[in-house]
């Protein structure tokens, strides 16, 4: 079995999102601002994001052609420190606490970021984000290099176009928070790696799968599903201690379950799942 880790940045991130929940009470007065601002396309051969983003609601979508980024901001000025930085290729945005102490309003009042980027530019994605509510769309987005941390977040992950250049790969940090990934297999990807702590995780392999690839997959302790389109050879290893599997479709071979038409398959995945006290299942799609 492979040892397990949690990131050091997952778990910052999931250290703020549980200050954060300690901290929501007693809040009256807040004052509230919205940054907008976007930038075209000049001569941009790459570009370099990091976002870091505490608490509210977080939205990535693929911008207009031209547009080498779009945000707009919505924070409380009276907590918040707005982050919004580019120079020659490096963006970086989202906001830093004025006191060191994360707090939020009641309701929907606890702000919300909106971010386009550029389909145009390759680019390295960084995104940090502790207690979010994030629906992310990297479709079409040029991903070299992507690094995703979440903490306690609810995240929909969406590639809903493939991704034009070849990404080494993709590596994504979940803490104790509900995960869902579709059309994977356009992210062109040669290796993806999920790291999860504890969680409702799902991984839909759909997509316009350009290359073999390989999966790793952490887990502590939650549910696992994975979504794989029929058509697509799976190779599947299991090292765990008291988790259960579901080999929907697929057959075991040694220490490997095998999908059917794994010898036949055009393009094939290998998904290593290391976990703990999980269970985990196999879905076939169409």
């Amino acid at each position: 079995m492979r040892r397990r880790h949690v990131s050091s940045a997952a778990g910052f991130a999931l250290a703020a999102a549980l200050a954060t929940l300690f901290s929501t009470a007693g809040v009256e007065g807040q004052s509230w601002r919205t940054v907008t601002q976007s930038r075209q396309v000049s001569n941009e051969r790459s570009l370099d994001v990091n976002v870091s983003y505490a608490v509210g609601q977080f939205r990535v979508r693929p911008a207009a052609s031209g547009v080498l980024y779009r945000l707009e901001l919505r924070y409380d000025e009276d907590t918040f420190e707005p982050v919004n930085d580019y120079r020659k290729g490096r963006l970086r945005v989202g906001i830093d606490g004025g006191d060191g102490k994360i707090r939020v309003g009641k309701g929907d009042s606890a702000g919300n970021l909106d971010l386009d980027l550029a389909v145009d530019v390759p680019m390295d994605l960084n995104l940090e984000f502790g207690a979010v509510k994030a629906d992310l769309d990297l479709g079409g987005l040029a991903l070299t290099d992507l690094h995703m941390v979440t903490g306690a977040s609810e995240t929909f992950l969406d590639v809903s176009r493939p991704n034009p250049v070849s990404l080494g790969t993709a590596k994504i940090a979940v803490g104790a928070a509900q995960f869902h990934a579709r059309s994977l297999g356009n992210l062109n990807a040669e290796r993806i790696d999920v790291d999860a702590g504890v969680g409702d995780i799902t991984l839909d392999f759909t997509g316009d799968w350009q290359r073999d690839a390989e999966v790793n997959v952490d887990l502590g302790v939650g549910a696992l599903e994975l979504r794989v389109p029929e058509g697509l050879g799976l190779r599947l290893k299991k090292d765990s201690f008291l988790t259960t599997l579901d080999p929907q479709g697929l057959v075991k071979r040694g220490d490997y379950y095998y999908s059917t038409d794994w010898d036949e398959a055009d393009r094939q995945v290998d998904i290593d799942v290391d976990a703990a006290l999980a269970k985990v299942s196999v879905v076939w799609v169409r």
